[in-house]
């Protein structure tokens, strides 16, 4: 069985000039090359902010970058035809595709309607504030650059539990929506703000019957539009379990597609995270959100921090058949909605980790691949100008993760500031085998066993970290090294 890496082609500030399929299209077959085996894209259609939207601000799921709306026809990653393009080219190179989903909250419409609403505590969701009263709010999607094509569905007030405005009083904040069947917010796994329903703009009530089948006719539309493979699901934190396990078996169903799927319920609790594996019977994998916040704590405290317990409590030590691995991502990159960067010195460690080992499915962030630079500003409302470089070692950690890092794997976290493992290898990939040593602390080297197969082998740091030469002994056993704050990552000498 092969080793499979995921690419974020995206990140919060990725150029908006409308050519970023192309470049998707451009870089498909490098991609490949390099080891990355599916593409996770940004969310592809119409935002509130037109072409200038990240695309998580949805206005019109049927518009792909076709309908002049919100001030543009593209998105700000291109046309619908750049898109659909993009998408066969990166497939034809032998990617998969995964589009992002947002089906949490819409925004931008183009009408105010009058309703009836209850105020709630923003710390406790479940906690009403005020007694029924009217508000008015803009809650009806007429959609009318794209007439009709594809759904004449209209959104309406009796779409939405939750709103954040009133457009009479000029007031913000979270008004509950009183329908008809008396109920408030959807049920959510978690406890969070007593519930964390509302997250953000018009919040979608997956319990109107018409909003389902609504949404189950373009989750069809979609796929078959766009011809992706699977999906990454936005802010799921913030929904209906009930709902995806609904629109996930009628989509897989209907399709006969595996649509490969995971969810964002970003929470550092690996309790939570189980709940929602539970409550979605296993439908979807989720990110290790526990353990990128061990990698930023890790990143931190440097040598203070105990390396031995780094997956204690993550996804991938609890459930790694559902855990899609990762460093960072747009919203923990720096000034960022959940900023909480990887500081540099760490990211190859814990590329390292995700990358070389036996459990999860990596997902590299686009900016440690590429580089990135942008400015924005801080939550003190200072202009920052953020420069990420990319991470060097990764190309090298793909190459072994593709074709050496296979076999059994022995693992010896056996000290705070010192770790290591071993894959032995195995018949499939030739010269497959390595050894892995990290320190947060100074110079090291773990004495660890490769396997009896390897007995009188030259190993070397592929990463070019360390300059020794290490023979493996006649039972399998070798000392490898790492410097000062680094890793080594040693294979077979050509």
């Amino acid at each position: 069985m092969e080793n499979f890496t995921m690419l974020q082609f995206f990140e919060w500030y990725t150029n908006g000039d409308g050519n970023w399929w192309d470049h998707l299209k451009d870089e498909s077959g490098r991609l490949k090359s390099i080891g990355i085996d599916a593409v996770w894209l940004p969310p592809a259609y119409k935002g509130a902010a037109g072409g200038y939207s990240v695309g998580y601000d949805v206005y019109d799921i049927y518009d792909l970058g076709e309908f002049d709306q919100k001030g543009s026809v593209r998105t700000k990653y291109g046309t619908k035809q750049q898109y659909l393009d993009a998408i066969q080219a990166a497939k034809g190179a032998g990617l998969s595709v995964y589009a992002d989903i947002v089906l949490n909250h819409m925004g931008g419409a183009e009408e105010a309607e009058k309703f009836m609403v209850r105020k709630v505590n923003p710390d406790n969701r479940n906690e009403f504030i005020s007694d029924p009263y009217e508000i008015e709010s803009f809650t009806k999607f007429t959609f009318p650059g794209r007439q009709g094509n594809y759904s004449q569905f209209v959104w309406d007030w009796k779409c939405f539990s939750g709103v954040d405005y009133d457009s009479n009083t000029q007031e913000t904040a979270i008004y509950s929506i009183q329908n008809e069947a008396g109920e408030a917010w959807e049920d959510v796994i978690g406890d969070e703000n007593g519930n964390f329903d509302y997250l953000m703009l018009n919040d979608i009530d997956t319990r109107n019957p018409a909003v389902r089948d609504e949404l189950k006719r373009w989750g069809k539309w979609y796929v078959e539009t766009a011809q992706f493979d699977g999906m990454r699901l936005d802010a799921i934190k913030h929904m209906s379990f009930d709902f995806y396990n609904d629109w996930l078996d009628h989509l897989r169903g209907e399709l006969q597609q595996e649509l490969f799927t995971v969810g964002e319920y970003w929470s550092f609790e690996i309790g939570d995270l189980q709940k929602y594996i539970d409550a979605t019977g296993g439908r979807m994998s989720l990110f290790d959100a526990p353990l990128h916040n061990a990698f930023h704590v890790a990143s931190v405290k440097g040598k203070d921090y105990d390396l031995s317990k780094i997956f204690d409590n993550s996804l991938v030590a609890a459930n790694p058949a559902l855990a899609v691995t990762l460093v960072e991502n747009h919203d923990t990159q720096p000034l960022q909605s959940l900023e909480q960067p990887v500081d540099y010195w760490f990211k190859p460690l814990g590329y390292a980790l995700i990358l070389l080992r036996a459990d999860g499915y990596p997902c590299i962030f686009y900016p440690d691949l590429y580089g990135a630079a942008y400015k924005d500003k801080d939550a003190e409302g200072n202009e920052q100008e953020i420069i990420l470089a990319k991470v060097e070692e990764l190309e090298p950690m793909l190459y072994v993760r593709k074709h050496l890092a296979y076999g059994q794997q022995r693992d010896y976290f056996d000290h705070p500031n010192c770790i290591g493992w071993t894959r032995e290898g195995d018949g499939d990939h030739e010269n497959s085998g390595c050894a892995v040593v990290l320190s947060n602390g100074d110079e090291g080297s773990k004495t660890m066993e490769i396997g009896k197969a390897h007995a009188g082998k030259v190993f070397v740091d592929y990463l070019s970290k360390h300059d020794a030469e290490v023979t493996v002994n006649e039972d399998g056993w070798a000392e490898f090294f790492t410097r000062a704050g680094s890793v080594s990552v040693w294979a077979l000498k050509n």
